[in-house]
């Protein structure tokens, strides 16, 4: 159990458990308290637009960020000041959700008990072992429930308002391709063949749009006394977590593992250049300031760059799917419940290319049972190759949805293969359109924030000091 809980963890509480219910109007709220002994008074902490936060579900999410911070060996700031980082994830949390009902965007029961019973299978676990799990750690199912919508909520928010509407050209593709073999040639402790992945993590000290030439040089001054506090050892994670304003500062400011096409742009001249362990100079951009940290690098390394007729092994995935496309007859919700049901019917015994020849308006991959042959990465729109890479071999996923429509997958193996000239330039194009739209995300959350109306009631803390 504790290993299923520690995986759970790692999957999900680090994405669903920052932002916790939020009350509709401002008053003041009369309750139990921790223990149930008499009544106190659940005071405002946060006034947003026309919604409130109280003081009861900043301490109950501060609380769980601290008990993930212990499970990471992460150093935790003073209370106010980590309290002040949760507080600005509740708020922006609130506005992602006001935002999905401003575009008509839900999410339906069905909907959710098949994500759920989705993480639960992914986790291998059934819905009473997961319930028991999450209980366990101190989490209500019902709350449970509520994060895992509002994640979905902002999934299908994101996918509106920014994935539909980016666009790759061919020659962005031979761009990024060319300056990717530059990058290959030599210069630099990390240039190797064009495979090294990155694990890097950042710290942000933001300027708003709007800000004065003395606040932008406010923030200047801030973000030189964090690198001059890195610089003799402080710990970055605990900085992170003190000062940054990027979306992963209670995650230690970890981006995660990406390859080079995969960089944030603004970070992707400087950190092939650093060593393991170092911290770039600063960086400037519309957002503010950065500081970017070189936690890991793996593959590549000094290792030759593959010739035209050696090209890169990749990961090849056999995949088959059932589409089923949304229109004035067919509903979102349709296409899903009907792809549910034929998931539940495959999993008690029907075939599935049988039905996927019956029913998917993939008429192409349909007449062969919904094969799509050997897959390598960037060859299949973002959403799907995510859900795909998700699953193991002969799993099926959930009903999930792409600018396509609605489709189930299942993986049927996996192998290594040579990348063809066609496949590289599909996973360029695919990195392409990952990296602008995390980019035009940020924008969008960072957006919501300056235009909302935010009132925050709490001390302002101390300037926090990261210890060696």
């Amino acid at each position: 159990m504790a290993r299923m809980n520690k995986l759970l963890f790692s999957l999900m509480l680090c994405l669903l458990l920052f932002a916790f219910s939020i009350t509709g109007r401002a008053q003041l709220t009369f309750g139990p308290g921790p223990e149930g002994a008499g009544s106190t008074l659940d005071v405002i902490v946060a006034v947003v637009n026309d919604d409130v936060i109280t003081r009861r579900e900043l301490d109950a999410a501060t609380a769980r960020i601290e008990a993930q911070l212990r499970q990471r060996k992460v150093p935790a700031p003073p209370r106010p000041v980590l309290e002040q980082q949760v507080l600005e994830r509740l708020i922006l949390s609130q506005l992602q959700l006001r935002a999905a009902e401003r575009n008509g965007i839900t999410v339906d029961d069905a909907t959710l008990n098949a994500a759920i019973e989705n993480v639960a299978q992914r986790n291998n676990m059934n819905l009473t072992q997961m319930r028991q799990t999450v209980e366990k750690d101190g989490i209500s199912f019902a709350q449970f429930r509520d994060e895992v919508r509002r994640e979905l909520l902002a999934a299908r928010l994101r996918q509106k308002l920014v994935d539909s509407q980016i666009q790759v050209s061919e020659q962005d593709v031979d761009s990024l391709q060319a300056q990717l073999a530059a990058s290959t040639g030599g210069g630099g402790d990390n240039k190797g063949d064009g495979t090294s992945e990155y694990r890097v993590a950042q710290i942000l000290i933001a300027v708003p749009d709007d800000a004065s030439p003395q606040r932008i040089e406010a923030a200047k001054r801030k973000a030189e006394d964090v690198l001059a506090q890195l610089r003799k050892g402080a710990d970055f994670r605990q900085l992170a977590v003190s000062v940054s304003a990027d979306r992963q500062a209670l995650e230690g400011g970890d981006l995660g593992w990406r390859r080079a096409d995969q960089l944030p742009t603004l970070f992707a001249d400087a950190v092939p250049r650093l060593k393991p362990g170092q911290v770039s100079d600063l960086i400037r951009s519309p957002s503010g300031f950065h500081i970017v940290k070189l936690l890991e690098v793996r593959g590549g390394g000094g290792e030759a760059r593959p010739t035209s007729t050696q090209q890169a092994l990749v990961t090849q995935t056999h995949a088959r799917h059932i589409l089923l496309r949304v229109s004035p007859q067919q509903s979102d919700d349709e296409a899903r419940q009907r792809l549910e049901q034929m998931r539940q019917r495959i999993r008690k015994g029907e075939d599935f290319a049988a039905l996927a020849s019956a029913n998917s308006d993939d008429k192409a991959s349909g007449a062969r049972g919904g094969d799509l042959g050997w897959v390598s990465p960037g060859m299949l729109v973002p959403q799907f190759e995510q859900a795909m890479n998700a699953l193991k071999p002969n799993e099926i996923s959930a009903p999930f949805k792409t600018p396509f429509g609605w489709h189930i997958v299942q993986v049927l193996e996996r192998r290594q293969g040579q990348a063809s000239p066609e496949t590289e330039r599909a996973r360029v194009r695919e990195a392409l359109l990952r990296r602008r739209s995390d980019e035009e995300w940020d924008w969008v959350l960072r957006r919501l924030r300056d235009e909302a109306y935010v009132e925050v009631r709490l001390q302002p803390a101390a300037e926090p000091t990261a210890r060696p």
